[in-house]
């Protein structure tokens, strides 16, 4: 963003001297630092700064700016202007902007788009058929695919014939037939290291990581990590090869996954844009939903309090204990939340690991509960508080300790089993959930341990 701002003013500069913005100096100027140029001027400007680039560059700028950018540009440039700009786009992020664009809009684009190339519109649509965060929402168009008969020699060469409308050409797929049907995969590697006489067939690997246009983004993610590939074939049930999803395009994912995760579980509605990108009302709005129902949890708490108001009019002392025990209950249960959440997100995690799940944090909640519980007890007796209450806050650390454990670790499967995002367990509900059985546990236990000591206290002591 530095770097923007810096050779900002310079090319505004030469647009002013020169409306156009010479091809030399922007090829030592990435994409992306002209797009956050452009995504800090007004609406007027920029465009002007849009248009004044040539049209593959500005395809390439227009690709990286945000959903809302991209479409005041579009309106404010006209139908014309953008596509010009749009045929030179990738397939996949002309479809990801035209599912976010007014349909009226994304229609007449697509209309002057078909008088120009009615197969790269055609393919457009194939796209837009297909959920934005599938497998099918994901890929592009955009690849090199050959017959399995011809020579290596012959492949190169065709391969340098298309690599520049190729997204990628570190991976070529080898399809036969009408209906490219998917044979096999080779790298580009592997092309040079064959000999010039070898076909294709020969030199590709047959055994092809491939995923269905409906699986989740996060289902794709996880399977081009594990196999450790750069593109990953959509392949339809009849083996038909509809399109090849990148790894840009899943880091994307991502960024885009973890943002989600980490704002449902500060107990936040998850928000498409920036943090000063969100107008102040939309941000309150995402807010103020959990605000509530957490607010209402912690009138549970009260509540649980109020039944054992004698005790804590009896022997004042355990008062002074009910926050440090709280704290401990509700951030095992936040640990144990956050490692299933993410185990979950990996795949490391699944239903059927429930058991197992259980028996570990029952085991980490007992000795992380001791471990805390002997500090709590050494706590009460340095302040002269008795062995009983000692006893009595050592047990209810290991309780509490034990019951954030269990509930932190066991509720995000559960709602993976319904079919629920774990990442909506938020620490925050856990926290509160916690802390009301916490509380009945601790104040029970003071009932069984310190009985003979609490006194009923006078009718007129009791508030009105």
């Amino acid at each position: 963003m530095r770097f923007a701002s810096l050779i900002g003013p310079e090319l505004e500069a030469l647009l002013r001297e020169s409306q156009e913005v010479p091809a030399d100096v922007l090829a030592e100027i990435h994409p992306e630092d002209v797009a956050d140029i452009i995504d800090q001027r007004d609406d007027e400007t920029a465009a002007v700064m849009l248009l004044a680039l040539p049209q593959e560059y500005a395809a390439q700028v227009f690709e990286r700016l945000d959903e809302d950018r991209q479409e005041a540009l579009a309106e404010r440039i006209g139908v014309r202007e953008t596509a010009t700009i749009a045929k030179e786009m990738d397939t996949d992020d002309l479809a990801d902007f035209l599912s976010h664009a007014p349909p009226a809009l994304g229609e007449k684009l697509l209309e002057s788009l078909g008088r120009v190339d009615p197969e790269f519109v055609e393919e457009v649509r194939e796209l837009r058929q297909w959920p934005d965060t599938s497998a099918g929402g994901l890929m592009t168009k955009d690849f090199i695919a050959l017959d399995p008969g011809g020579p290596v020699s012959d492949a190169i060469e065709e391969i340098r014939q298309l690599a520049e409308d190729a997204e990628t050409v570190d991976t070529i797929f080898v399809t036969e037939g009408d209906d490219d049907k998917l044979l096999g995969v080779l790298t580009l590697r592997q092309m040079l290291l064959a000999k010039p006489w070898d076909t294709i067939d020969v030199v590709m690997r047959q055994n092809v990581i491939s995923v269905p246009p409906e699986l989740d983004q996060e289902d794709v993610a996880r399977k081009l990590a594990k196999y450790d590939l750069n593109t990953l074939p959509v392949v339809s049930d009849g083996g038909e090869l509809l399109g090849v999803i990148t790894s840009d395009d899943i880091l994307d994912v991502l960024t885009e996954e973890q943002s989600e995760d980490v704002q449902k579980m500060a107990a936040v509605e998850p928000m498409r844009d920036g943090y000063f990108d969100t107008t102040l009302p939309e941000i309150i709005r995402k807010r103020i939903t959990w605000l509530v129902i957490l607010f209402f949890g912690g009138f549970l708490t009260t509540l649980a309090m109020k039944e054992f108001d004698v005790i804590l009019a009896s022997v004042t002392a355990l008062a002074l204990y009910l926050p440090l025990l709280i704290s401990a209950g509700g951030n095992s249960g936040s640990q144990s939340a956050s490692l299933i959440i993410r185990g979950l997100a990996v795949g490391d995690i699944t239903w059927d690991d429930w058991w197992r799940v259980l028996l570990r944090e029952v085991t980490q909640g007992a000795v992380l509960g001791s471990t805390l519980g002997l500090i709590g007890a050494g706590w009460a007796l340095l302040n002269s508080h008795g062995q009983i209450v000692a006893l009595l806050i050592g047990l209810s650390i290991v309780g509490l300790v034990l019951l954030g454990c269990v509930i932190g670790g066991m509720m995000p499967l559960i709602l993976h089993r319904l079919g629920i995002d774990p990442a909506t367990s938020s620490t925050p509900f856990i926290a509160s959930l916690v802390d009301v059985f916490g509380i009945l546990l601790y104040l029970g236990l003071a009932v069984w341990l310190l009985g003979d000591v609490i006194v009923a206290p006078e009718p007129e002591s009791l508030p009105r």
